[in-house]
């Protein structure tokens, strides 16, 4: 049996820490606190066999490890990992779905409540005193009786907001890139018709080339002036400037963000907005959820190392036949 202490485990970037600590229990780890595989002494990068990390890990710096076996990805999206590309190495890839579901799609509701009914500025409005001195905070415009949401991205932790959306008594809508034909929502086939449909939008769909701006100007235009956006997805998904000018003239009422697109920068303009609101990307940050991220991550390497099948190979690991380290020899 393999000792997994003698496996030498490279923390490619930052890193969760009860995580790391977690890896440091079981492997022979390794740590780059930033993202740059040139801190790697050359003489380690054949030694090394997994990877773990969260975020972005350039094909470059993948190819530079030529003994890499698997790849343990810290997040459900894992668009920063061109898994089809490991897979041609032979490299098998993981992430980390499940265990963050119930934590995003709670924070997903809060972010839509928060938006809808300007939540953010009636607490500074009590806070700050505003209220005695001034009066009541104004009433909100919109609300969500009556109203319906249109999710883009359907899978898991879509249909667990769709499931929450329901008890507050929104009708339910969604596209994906094909019908699941194990609900009743209604379904659409574009993202504009979806935006056109409905009074608030949310992303729950993962980033790379298939949703890369896919919320554009014409999909704003489509959701209206009383229209409400929302992302808890990826920021890659939406065409930031065209919200930012749909926000600012009018296009549409508000909108709710945990994602953007070169985070942690936000831009000025944004920030600026009274009709917004910011989120740090915290959907699924309590240290409960991150540590079991933690732990999955830590299972599928174990389970690799060990010759058993991955807990949550993503597909393209999938499709390659790569769920264990017996196929890899194949």
């Amino acid at each position: 049996m393999t000792d997994l202490r003698t496996v030498p485990l490279l923390v490619f970037g930052p890193y969760n820490e009860d995580g790391l600590a977690g890896l440091r229990e079981v492997f022979d780890v390794r740590q780059l606190e930033r993202r740059d595989i040139a801190l790697l002494p050359e003489g380690e990068r054949p030694v090394i066999r997994a990877l773990a990390l969260g975020g972005h890990l350039p094909n470059e710096a993948m190819d530079l490890l030529p003994n890499l076996e698997i790849i343990g990805h810290f997040g459900v999206g894992y668009d920063g990992v061109d898994a089809a590309h490991a897979a041609s190495r032979g490299i098998a890839v993981t992430n980390t779905p499940d265990v963050l579901t119930d934590e995003v799609a709670d924070t997903a509701l809060a972010l839509v409540l928060m938006t809808v009914r300007d939540l953010v500025r009636a607490e500074n409005h009590a806070r700050s005193g505003e209220w005695e001195r001034s009066g009541p905070f104004p009433l909100t415009p919109l609300s969500l009786r009556g109203r319906r949401l249109g999710i883009m991205g359907l899978g898991r932790i879509g249909l667990a907001i769709a499931q929450r959306a329901e008890s507050f008594g929104l009708a339910i809508e969604y596209h994906n890139r094909t019908r699941r034909s194990d609900v009743d929502y209604g379904y659409h086939a574009s993202l504009r018709e979806l935006a056109e449909a409905v009074d608030i939008l949310l992303v729950a769909a993962p980033g790379g080339a298939g949703t890369e701006r896919a919320v554009n100007a014409e999909v704003l235009r489509a959701l209206g002036p009383k229209g409400v956006f929302i992302n808890i997805g990826r920021g890659s998904t939406v065409d930031e400037p065209a919200l930012i000018e749909a926000l600012q003239n009018g296009t549409i009422a508000a909108a709710g963000l945990d994602v953007f697109a070169d985070e942690p920068r936000i831009p000025d303009p944004l920030r600026a907005l009274q009709n917004v609101v910011l989120l740090p990307h915290v959907a699924s940050a309590s240290r409960d959820t991150r540590i079991a991220m933690g732990n999955l991550v830590t299972e599928n390497l174990t389970r690799w190392f060990l010759g058993e099948t991955l807990a949550s190979p993503v597909p393209e690991s999938e499709n390659a036949g790569l769920v264990r380290r017996s196929d890899r020899a194949r």
